[in-house]
């Protein structure tokens, strides 16, 4: 990017940042003269932006903030970047969200040039759909709603459905929105409870804005989605248990998701998976897929599962007297 581009684009940056600017406040913090400002104010309105300017020596500027931005200005690997992660979106849990970056899609492509354009209609041809996972969606203007209580540090109140449990009003301090999977969880502290937690947002039914200001807290975790993955593993599951594993504790982590499961140490080379799923054989299939020895001695669902996955995988087996025929 050539000096000027990137002393008007410093200069659009600023206007941004408050009302009002003079000329001669411009001209210094760019160490430039003030005539050099007035031209970068001139290419600035040409390519699309409105700024007023005051009466006066020093003749000062104002962004207008109201009115439309100019038209998205990308290079050529911004323009691909773009286009993919809008095809990528349509894979997540936000309601409606298809339609919204084939759209934003469509009009992208409209505005690039043709090489680009070209580039990217390549891309979508070249590129197998994802297979979308069922599960609950959130609506757009719940996560909006989140995200500003949490920049604007607001209480929100909630009614919430836990997975077990009837439902309940919360008061709480929102933190973070965390998205894992087809989910998005909410990182908050709970008020009444007096402690951190988290919620699924798909099972939120917010109430009016409380517009209660608060001084957020230090979450008790510097990784915030490590920490919604380790609520989702204790708290998200259907069937649960606690695997002895025959390796040390740190071999394990690294191969297993912390949705997953907790690894405790035992000694050098032993450690506890507690961990869970919906079904028993997806907890068998976890096992497996860990390739060490392990040790379980219950819940009575989880050997069954174990026994039945076994002799499958025994009697999936082909022998040298036996060989698949070729269809």
């Amino acid at each position: 990017m050539n000096q000027t581009a990137t002393r008007v684009l410093q200069v659009l940056a600023l206007l941004r940042q408050r009302q009002a600017w003079t000329a001669t406040e411009l001209s210094r913090r760019t160490a430039v003269s003030t005539r050099t400002i007035r031209a970068d104010i001139t290419r600035l309105r040409e390519l699309g932006y409105v700024i007023d300017a005051a009466a006066g020596p020093d003749g000062g500027y104002r962004l207008d903030r109201e009115t439309d931005l100019p038209p998205l200005m990308l290079d050529d690997d911004e323009g691909i970047a773009v286009a993919i992660a809008l095809r990528q979106v349509t894979t997540n849990s936000v309601a409606g969200i298809e339609k919204s970056a084939a759209r934003a899609l469509a009009k992208l492509e409209n505005v690039l040039p043709a090489p680009l354009a070209a580039q990217v209609r390549a891309m979508e041809v070249a590129t197998a759909p994802q297979t979308r996972d069922r599960g609950a969606d959130v609506e757009t203007a719940v996560l909006a709603t989140i995200a500003r209580a949490v920049q604007d540090s607001e209480w929100l109140r909630f009614e919430y459905t836990p997975f077990q449990g009837d439902s309940s009003v919360r008061r709480v301090e929102p933190h973070r929105l965390v998205s894992w999977g087809r989910r998005w969880y909410l990182v908050a502290f709970d008020l009444d409870r007096d402690g951190w937690r988290s919620f699924r947002v798909d099972r939120i039914s917010l109430r009016p804005p409380t517009r209660r200001r608060f001084t957020p807290r230090e979450l008790p975790d510097d990784d915030v989605s490590g920490y919604v993955l380790r609520g989702v593993a204790s708290a998200g599951w259907r069937f649960r248990a606690r695997v002895l594993i025959h390796a040390p504790a740190d071999v394990v982590a690294d191969r297993i998701d912390p949705s997953v499961g907790l690894v405790e140490a035992v000694d050098d080379g032993h450690c506890i998976l507690a961990t869970g799923a919906d079904h028993p054989m997806t907890v068998a299939v976890h096992l497996a897929l860990l390739d060490q020895p392990f040790t379980v001695d219950g819940p009575p669902e989880l050997c069954d599962a174990i026994m039945t996955l076994a002799k499958r995988y025994a009697e999936a087996t082909i022998t040298p007297e036996h060989t698949l025929n070729p269809t």
